[in-house]
């Protein structure tokens, strides 16, 4: 078995004991982390790597991700940064006169504030793309904008009706308008596309992820909505061993309307969880969505939109309760997807039942996003042990004018409290939710450490007095990431005992004074399980 000694560096543990200054790797975990004097004195004869004095960080754990999402949208039309309708036709119509011969056109990252009113509809793709089906998703990944091609091919007219939880916009005459949402989105147009998709391009896409996580030092993501299909694809990528990033993934369990139906997927999830676990892909528990998003008005507030309107959850009390009950008691992992300070007090509130039907136990279970949450829940959940699931990227300035539009009161000024979380003593997890935002982790450190934007300098700053310091932000996006999905045994530190997976950067981050230097940062060496699978201008094997 191999030992390296990786020294003249400076290391962020993410441990008890912040800072090191040699790591020795023996196979794939970490025999040692310390002082270079004591590795050399442990293994006197390990290959010796010198990293130049670089900063070395653990491998960062996305906290919450959709894996395959990432690697398709990687090959779609990126449409991050259109500021209009016109825009967005423009980049659309580029990529059909590129490729007329295409089957579809895919496109992802519009923002509902570029759209008049919000909601778009079929006629504005048809004016640039008639004949070939459109599929535009929305940035946050809760609606698609389609064609009347694509309209056509999914099936969709007068007679369709609306799935629980989920909307098919029409007009006054009852025709579809091409803007679908939620549970309409969830159940009718990702089925569909998954079914167009052959397994040759599922790989593509998984390969296409795991070079952009190895060049961006994501060694690990915690998949929020895994399915059947990506199963399968992640297991085959699994068997060939050309996986160089973990996946732990959270099954999705959809709101069926009934509670039969509802249960049995959740006993699926129990079963996954013990049928497939690896070094690099296990399943640990389930995700739920309560509600939708506040740019598209359909989180669940507690207090009206400013336009008066407000939106009904996806899961009620009475139908997320049992479900939360039955993956506790299965010892699974709950994830609860909750915008709206609402949604919050129902995921709150399906934890309680849990813990009052089952007794004493461990739980990890965890609120995803938290856009807007009252204070004295974040005190709620933090008593349960819930942990605060948040994505700094969905907070920048950029991107927050509709949401705040949408508001348009003084509940602005609490979105987004990562403070607040900590303050009471609950576990934070940062993550990106991409694609419905970049993928890399170091913007998404920028964005937590100073509210500004990572995509538009000039854009301001969001909230300044909810940014965290550096060290916990990264402490957020590693150590806790691991811990509430149940993997601190093994990723999240550097520490012994753990699998060797870490990055080296081209620049010590916490030395700067101007803190965008975590948006000019490099990284030089990505290390998953004590192997180098990705080094600044040099060919690996994925």
């Amino acid at each position: 078995m191999t030992t390296q000694l990786y020294t003249n560096a400076r290391i962020f543990t993410s441990d008890t004991r912040r800072w090191a200054e040699a790591i020795l790797v023996q196979g794939e975990r970490v025999l040692y982390v310390g002082d270079a004097e004591t590795a050399e004195r442990l293994q006197p004869d390990a290959e010796r790597i010198d990293l130049g004095g670089r900063l070395v960080v653990p491998g960062f754990v996305d906290g919450h991700a959709h894996v395959v999402g990432t690697g398709e949208a990687l090959g779609q039309v990126s449409l991050w940064g259109a500021k209009s309708a016109e825009e967005i036709q423009q980049r659309i119509k580029a990529r059909a006169d590129e490729h007329p011969d295409a089957d579809r056109i895919l496109a992802t990252g519009w923002l509902h504030g570029a759209i008049p009113g919000g909601v778009p509809d079929a006629a504005m793709l048809d004016a640039v793309v008639p004949d070939q089906p459109v599929y535009a998703f929305a940035y946050d990944f809760h609606s698609v904008w389609v064609n009347t091609a694509a309209l056509a091919e999914l099936g969709i007219d007068h007679h369709t009706e609306n799935p629980h939880g989920g909307t098919i916009k029409r007009d006054s005459q009852g025709h579809a308008t091409g803007y679908i949402d939620e549970n309409a989105f969830y159940d009718i147009v990702l089925p569909y596309l998954d079914a167009q998709v052959s397994n040759n391009e599922h790989e593509a896409s998984i390969a296409a992820v795991q070079q952009a996580y190895r060049e961006t030092g994501v060694t690990t993501a915690c998949d929020m909505g895994f399915n059947e299909t990506d199963l399968e694809a992640f297991k085959r990528a699994d068997k060939d061993g050309t996986l160089t990033s973990r996946i732990i993934a959270y099954w999705r369990v959809n709101n069926a309307g009934s509670a039969e139906e509802n249960i049995a997927q959740v006993r699926r999830a129990a079963a996954l969880a013990v049928e497939h676990e690896s070094p690099f892909l296990r399943v640990v528990g389930i995700k739920v969505i309560i509600d939708g998003t506040i740019d598209g008005c359909t989180a669940t507030l507690g207090m009206p939109y400013a336009d008066g309107s407000n939106a009904e959850p996806i899961w009620s009390l009475a139908e997320l309760a049992p479900v939360v009950a039955a993956a506790d008691a299965a010892g699974l992992k709950v994830a609860m997807h909750a915008i709206g300070d609402e949604s919050v007090r129902i995921a709150i509130g399906a934890v309680e039942h849990a813990v009052a039907e089952n007794g004493p136990r461990e739980r990890r279970h965890r609120i995803e996003h938290l856009e807007l949450v009252d204070r004295a829940d974040v005190d709620r959940l933090a008593a349960l042990g819930i942990t605060a699931s948040m994505q700094p990227v969905h907070a920048d300035p950029a991107i927050s004018e509709n949401w705040c539009a949408k508001l348009g009161d003084d509940r602005v000024e609490r979105g987004f409290p990562w403070p607040w979380i900590t303050a009471a003593g609950a576990r934070l997890a940062f993550g990106t939710d991409s694609p419905t935002s970049p993928h890399a982790p170091l913007p998404n450190m920028y964005v937590a450490t100073t509210r500004a934007s990572a995509l538009d300098a000039a854009a301001g700053t969001n909230v300044p007095e909810f940014a965290l310091p550096l060290a916990e932000s990264i402490e957020h996006a590693t150590r806790d990431s691991a811990w509430t999905c149940g993997a601190e045994n093994d990723i999240g530190r550097l520490a012994a005992g753990l699998y060797a997976d870490f990055v080296v950067l081209d620049t010590d981050v916490f030395a700067m004074t101007n803190p965008r230097a975590l948006l000019d940062a490099k990284v030089l060496r990505t290390v998953v399980g004590g192997r180098t699978v990705y080094a600044m201008g040099q060919a690996m094997e994925g």
